[in-house]
């Protein structure tokens, strides 16, 4: 395939960027968090946190103090951390941390957990805990299951701008974006919940997180240096915003990039993301070739299996003469079916012959084992039935 001409391409960027105005205004338009004039705790540095305690007139040792009992100890009130002096305590009784709140809990039978959790001001966002098992055994009993990793789908706006027709998410609107307090409090809350420390973080929840880039950048540097999860356990998923994943690879980091494509074909992919018409295929593919570049990081391509539609072997060829000689990997994902739309989930055999083609093309690939498929396992589609469900309330489905 030949390449797109340098001076040509500029010009396309350009006009993408111009034509991708209407979700820069719909963002800047957005609603943003009513929450108390002292800025939340969460999130912040040791340095910061540092920084504050001696603003209020304490001496820096307790900077470190307060940076472990809301990163380690799970403080959601100043008013917990008993180490600080009884009168402190109570000057401070204002000041927010800027933890949720438990909306719903609903857990499936393989241990996935997924959470809703109501923000400050009322909007609910959804989170997904997912335990991976390793076979093990212990002094009672052999082949006993334990738990080897733990992986946190984290959301990064309320709702999601992107109108992806297959997403319950997309099918809900968009009202907002997340700070970084919000999006560092689901590791936390994922990690309390299963009294497990979160070994890997997926940015592939409700929004589009190159849409809500410093937020996100700002709550990657919060998991990584103050969570202690490590650059390369995180993963940014986007479908692709014009000029974004440039910006994100001049930030250096060891994170992977995801991208959502989920067609092989501009045709297919705009009838299944309306956001593509303003971001062309091959301008999408350039694009991730300087961010594989710049970073020396492979790139990740998700492709969600739509039986009939994007699935057939043919598909699977069209897919690979896009990504030939590209460090990638691609990463097939059968569909969880969602009430809005009738896409449907291909049979076991199509999969493999996905597989296979694109196998036989020499396209590094795995297909993604769905977790939670018993009830709402899509993204958004929980939040979606429990707002639809009458007096959807803070119960705990086990």
């Amino acid at each position: 395939m030949s390449a797109t001409p340098r001076s040509s391409l500029a010009d396309s960027r350009n006009n993408q960027e111009r034509q991708d105005s209407s979700i820069a205004t719909q963002q800047r338009e957005s609603t943003q968090p009513q929450t108390n004039s002292i800025p939340p705790l969460l999130g912040s540095s040791l340095t910061e946190l540092t920084q504050w305690v001696q603003q209020q007139g304490q001496p820096a040792y307790r900077g470190r103090q307060l940076h472990a009992w809301i990163y380690q100890k799970g403080a959601r009130s100043l008013a917990d951390i008993s180490v600080f002096p009884k009168q402190w305590r109570e000057a401070l009784v204002d000041v927010p941390i800027g933890r949720s709140v438990l909306h719903y809990r609903s857990q499936s039978p393989d241990g996935t957990v997924k959470y809703l959790l109501r923000l400050t001001d009322g909007h609910i966002i959804e989170t997904v805990g997912i335990p991976t098992f390793a076979r093990g055994r212990d002094d009672s009993t052999q082949n006993q299951k334990s738990k080897e990793r733990l992986t946190v789908c984290v959301s990064s706006q309320v709702g999601c701008p992107m109108a992806c027709d297959f997403c319950a998410t997309g099918k809900g609107g968009f009202i907002r974006n997340l700070v970084r307090h919000e999006i560092v409090d689901q590791i936390l809350t994922v990690q309390e919940d299963f009294g497990q420390r979160v070994s890997n973080v997926v940015f592939m929840g409700m929004g589009e997180p190159l849409l809500n880039l410093d937020a996100v950048l700002e709550a990657v540097r919060s998991m990584n240096e103050d969570v202690g999860i490590g650059q390369r356990s995180l993963t940014i998923s986007t479908v692709g915003i014009p000029g974004r994943i440039r910006q994100l690879a001049e930030h250096h980091l060891q994170v992977t990039l995801a991208i959502s494509l989920h067609a092989s074909n501009q045709r297919i992919r705009e009838q299944l993301i309306p956001t593509a018409r303003r971001y062309p295929l091959e301008a999408l593919l350039d694009e991730c070739r300087e961010y594989v570049q710049i970073t020396g990081r492979r790139v990740t391509f998700e492709y969600i299996l739509l039986a009939g539609l994007n699935d057939l072997p043919e598909h699977a060829i069209e897919l690979a003469r896009h990504l030939r000689g590209f460090q990638s990997h691609v990463n097939l994902i059968p569909y969880n079916p969602i009430d809005e739309v009738d896409y449907q989930r291909p049979s076991p055999r199509r999969i493999q012959a996905f597989v296979d083609a694109l196998e036989k093309q020499h396209i590094a690939v795995s297909v993604r084992r769905s977790r939670g498929l018993e009830k709402d396992a899509a993204c958004g589609q929980l939040r979606a039935s429990r707002f639809a469900a009458p007096h959807a309330g803070s119960n705990s489905e086990q």
